[in-house]
Formats: structure tokens, C-alpha cells, sequence
């Protein structure tokens, strides 16, 4: 029998609890061992829990206690996670978790760590909640080098820019139902301003390319500058607006990385994947293209990924699995000031035919776009490929002739 330790009894916790006991059985054929929670860690009390006697407040009991082999941590946030974390794998135990702030931020010492006592660090769940990813890019994909990552990897944003693009609700009234449907938090940034996307798309490339990329060096743009406006121009251009977290090695060897609302083609895998889904797409040399696609969130989906950990690290207690990248740094990353893409542009102006030749002339090429019920006075195109740093100072140009710039979102070609 081994036994293991759940710290946190959250929302994800909890699942993790329930999904190892009501499992226990089928897991420990698995597994082929016996796995038993000893101990559960929450400050707070749960008398009426059916795993009551298993509750402790002390960080020490699990630590100090050389029978408690794996431990799941499932807390969330960096502190205390990351020193619990670090202590557990220095004390010679395995531990897995749902964390992606945590793995974003410090992967690259906690697998050092790991490495070097022996043990192991898992994070299926960080990524993806329940859709297989980490595990299919170490093991199924190892042959391959990695093209291109890109996804919608935040169901909440999913939720809301769906809600717009087929309901044609505001990005506020969107907002509103997502928190009253329990999809977004009472403070909702970490999902509407990118961050989660971009602490996944960071585990992501780390695990591709071998070198952690810290979500300090990754654009991260969200959605709330998203209008119905924007949206309609999308669909005249023949697509969505989705939030994507993108990352591809280019020929210099550095990594275009972001997180930012784009434009797909309807055509594209990911155009279609609505509400709280996530899709992710990876570009292997030799596979082509390969989509995830499922539930990115949720107690039981999350819990599944983490109890698939846990069975993993008991079943390689004497033998490490090779879960690794090494340090890194900004000189991986090609500033995105200097990336280059197509882009789509909204503006205003009380005198249409001064903007329009305006345009022309800074944007090169560029090809209007009609919507119905537009007014009088908005000019919406697309352009060519241009490196960020020119679009922005082709847009500082307009404003400084009175147009102004309502919008600028990236086209993707995915």
C-alpha cells in the first residue's frame, strides 16, 4: 500500500479525494498497488467530511511522515505551494499538481529538484484541466520536433467571446452570465486579461523547446477591449475572434510567443471550439497536426489529470520518469515589438475619404471590410504582414490626423 497526501480541499482537492476513494479499486489495479489518502491539509475545519480523521492543519505531519511517498498539491498560487513543494521533493517525495501558476513560475528549479532526489514532478493538470496534453507532448510526441503550439486554453474567455460572437451579447452582459453560471470568478482578470492562458501557453513552450519560458516574457493581451463591432467585422472577413496563446520557433532559432485576441479563419480546427471548451493545436515535423480538445476546467476533469499523476508516480517510485526542461531566459523569446503578422484595424473619422487615403498610404495593400449597419463614419481593413513596431507607429500617424483607432487585432494563419 502507499500512501499519499492531498494538500488543499478546494474545489479541486476535493475532487482528487473523491475520485481516489470512489476509484479505489480500478486504481489500484492501475496502479498495482493500493493507494491511500493518510492525510488531507486545509487551515480550515470539515467535521461533516466522510475523511474527517484524515484532516490536518500541519504542513509537518505529511513532511515528516516517511510513509507518505506522493503528494498531491493542489492549493493553488505560489506561496505557500512553492515551499511546501519544495520540501516535499528535497524530503524524497513525489509531487503532482494542478498549479500552473506555480509551474510557470518556478518549473524549471522544481524539476531540477525532482531530478536531482530521484523523484517525480507531475503537472498534467496544469494545463488543460482533463484533456491530455503534457503526457502526449513528453511521450506520444517525443519523436517529433515541435512546429507550432497554438489553443484556446481559457474556457471562461471561450464562454464569453461565444456568447458574443453567436448571441451577440456585450462583452459586459457575457461577463455577467459566465459569473452567474460559475464559469468566471467574482474578480474575473487572471481570465479576461490572459493570464491563465499565459502561464499554459509558458508550460507548453517550456515543455517543447526544453528551456523554461518565464509568462514575464510572453505578450498577454485579453479580451476586454473586444466590441460587437469587432466581432461582426470577423465574420464579414469569413471568421471568429478567438483568444489564442500561440508559440512557434522561427528560423533564427527564437520563439514567437503571445497570448491575444486573433482572427481565424472559419476554416480553421480551433474556429469551432465554443462555450467552456478548450482546443489545442500541436505542429509536430512528423505527425502534422494533432488537436486536444475538451473540458479545460471543472472539479472531476481536473481531479482525473491529477489521480493519472499520482498513479504514474507510484507505479515509478524506483524509477524517475523524464519530465525536464532547464532554465531560461529573455534571449529565447524575439521581442514582440519586432514579430510580424497580418492584422485587422478598425478606426473612426468625420471625413472618410481623407482616412481611406490616409490608410493607403501607411498600410500598403490593405483591403476594407464591409459590415452591415455600419455608420458613416467607420473604415474597418486588414493588412498585410507588418512587424508590430510599424503598425503601432502607422497608428500613432492616424491619431495624429484626427482618426481615431478603435481597434487592431492580429490575423492569424492557423
Amino acid at each position: 500500500m502507499v500512501q499519499v497526501a492531498v494538500m488543499g480541499h478546494g474545489v479541486v482537492g476535493s475532487g482528487v479525494v473523491e475520485v481516489l476513494e470512489n476509484h479505489r479499486d480500478s486504481i489500484a489495479k492501475r496502479a498495482k498497488e493500493e493507494i491511500n489518502i493518510k492525510y488531507i491539509l486545509d487551515i480550515r475545519d470539515f467535521p461533516d467530511s466522510p475523511y474527517a480523521n484524515k484532516f490536518t492543519k500541519s504542513f509537518d505531519d505529511i513532511l515528516n511522515d516517511q510513509e507518505v511517498k506522493v503528494v498531491a498539491e493542489v492549493m493553488g498560487g505560489v506561496n505557500p505551494a512553492y515551499d511546501f513543494t519544495k520540501r516535499c521533493l528535497l524530503a524524497g517525495k513525489s509531487v503532482v499538481t494542478s498549479n500552473k501558476e506555480l509551474v510557470a513560475t518556478k518549473g524549471a528549479e522544481l524539476l531540477a529538484i525532482a531530478k536531482d532526489n530521484n523523484v517525480n514532478y507531475l503537472f498534467e493538470a496544469s494545463v488543460g484541466g482533463g484533456i491530455p496534453i503534457i503526457r502526449p507532448m513528453s511521450q506520444c510526441l517525443a519523436a517529433n520536433d515541435v512546429v507550432e503550439i497554438a489553443g484556446i486554453l481559457n474556457g471562461t474567455t471561450n464562454f464569453i467571446l461565444t456568447k458574443m460572437i453567436k448571441d451577440h451579447m456585450s462583452f459586459e452582459d457575457a461577463l455577467k452570465m459566465a459569473q452567474e453560471l460559475g464559469y468566471a470568478e467574482r474578480n474575473p482578470a487572471a481570465d479576461v486579461e490572459g493570464h491563465d492562458a499565459c502561464r499554459k501557453i509558458a508550460i507548453l513552450a517550456s515543455l517543447a523547446y526544453g528551456k523554461h519560458i518565464y509568462p514575464e516574457l510572453v505578450h498577454t493581451q485579453g479580451i476586454t477591449k473586444i466590441t460587437l463591432e469587432d466581432v461582426a467585422y470577423a465574420a464579414s472577413w469569413g471568421g471568429v475572434i478567438k483568444l489564442i496563446g500561440q508559440v512557434k520557433r522561427l528560423e533564427d532559432g527564437k520563439l514567437d510567443i503571445s497570448v491575444e485576441p486573433m482572427l481565424i479563419d472559419s476554416s480553421s480546427q480551433l474556429a469551432g471550439v465554443d462555450d467552456v471548451f478548450n482546443g489545442i493545436l500541436v505542429k509536430g515535423d512528423a505527425t502534422g497536426d494533432v488537436v486536444f480538445y475538451g473540458k479545460g476546467a471543472g472539479k472531476l476533469p481536473t481531479a482525473s489529470a491529477v489521480v493519472a499523476d499520482i498513479i504514474d508516480c507510484v507505479k515509478h517510485l524506483k524509477a524517475r520518469k523524464y519530465l525536464y526542461w532547464a532554465d531560461g531566459d529573455a534571449s529565447l523569446v524575439k521581442p514582440y515589438e519586432e514579430t510580424e503578422y497580418p492584422v485587422y484595424i478598425r478606426l473612426e473619422s468625420d471625413d472618410k475619404t481623407k482616412a481611406s487615403e490616409k490608410v493607403l498610404e501607411l498600410f500598403p495593400g490593405a483591403k476594407v471590410i464591409a459590415r452591415t449597419n455600419a455608420p458613416e463614419n467607420e473604415i474597418a481593413f486588414t493588412t498585410g504582414s507588418i512587424s508590430v513596431s510599424e503598425s503601432d507607429k502607422a497608428i500613432a500617424e492616424l491619431e495624429k490626423n484626427g482618426i481615431s483607432v478603435k481597434s487592431k487585432i492580429r490575423i492569424s494563419d492557423l
